[in-house]
């Protein structure tokens, strides 16, 4: 696990400008009551936020998220983390820069409906 905390932290350090921009939303409770961490290790993924309360992952995906073996891989890597008892969602970076305010309601949304 040790490995995993040290993906981690590094992935913070070198987060991308949309993963940036969405933290500084959901950071320190911003959205609702809820609590998010970013670059959290779950099982053998480092996810990009989750909030453990409520159960959900928010991933961030870039273009190279498009191809057809990214995809593959992210279905594969959505299944594990759903087994762990987590809901994924996906968001690209389009959509955090140009509509943040819809992908913060997607969430919000999501976090309600369970």
């Amino acid at each position: 696990m040790d490995k995993f905390k040290a993906r981690a932290r590094n992935l913070r350090s070198s987060q991308t400008s949309a993963e940036a921009k969405l933290w500084q939303a959901l950071r320190n409770r911003r959205l609702a009551r809820w609590k998010f961490r970013r670059q959290h290790a779950i099982d053998r993924y480092v996810v990009d936020f989750v909030t453990l309360d409520g159960k959900l992952i928010v991933e961030v995906d870039g273009v190279t998220h498009s191809e057809p073996a990214e995809m593959a891989r992210d279905e594969a890597r959505s299944e594990v983390l759903e087994a762990c008892g987590f809901l994924v969602v996906r968001v690209s970076n389009t959509d955090v820069y140009d509509n943040l305010e819809g992908v913060l309601e997607m969430i919000e949304s999501t976090l309600r409906s369970d």
